[in-house]
């Protein structure tokens, strides 16, 4: 019978890996295979496009300031899709954050969800730190 092992990654939200080894008996090299990917597992654990350190708050904050939960929510659809929407389509893209803060600062034609035009509203900031940690956080949901 062949050797088992199990190697877990994180799931949304946790804060620790772990790995089993299951089988002690098998081969060296095995066991150096499994301890080779879980370390790479932990030295990976969430590395990706979406990496740097959000404040959420500030975040939110500014989404309030300028009116953004009229028409968004964080996990359901109203006038504009879900945060949680827009992140999932646009997180794994390297220029997820770029897209995000040109989309809030030039204010281009979106089509609502009745079929009707209009211009997006244009984020009352120029400070890029502001805009890139609202990027951020609407990435990291």
């Amino acid at each position: 019978m062949g050797s088992r092992f199990e190697v877990r990654a994180l799931k949304r939200g946790e804060r620790r890996l772990s790995f089993q080894l299951i089988d002690m008996n098998a081969s060296m090299k095995t066991r150096q295979a499994v301890i080779l990917a879980a370390t790479l597992v932990f030295a990976f654990a969430g590395v990706g496009p979406v990496q740097a350190q959000v404040d959420a708050e500030a975040a939110q904050a500014l989404a309030k300031k300028n009116d953004c939960f009229k028409c968004h929510a964080i996990d359901k659809a109203k006038k504009g899709p879900a945060y949680t929407r827009v992140a999932a389509r646009l997180k794994t893209k390297p220029d997820g954050v770029e897209t995000i803060v040109e989309h809030i600062t030039t204010g281009p034609m979106i089509q609502l969800p009745d079929g009707t035009d209009e211009k997006h509203r244009i984020i009352d900031t120029k400070d890029p730190n502001e805009l890139k940690n609202l990027a951020l956080w609407i990435l990291s949901l």
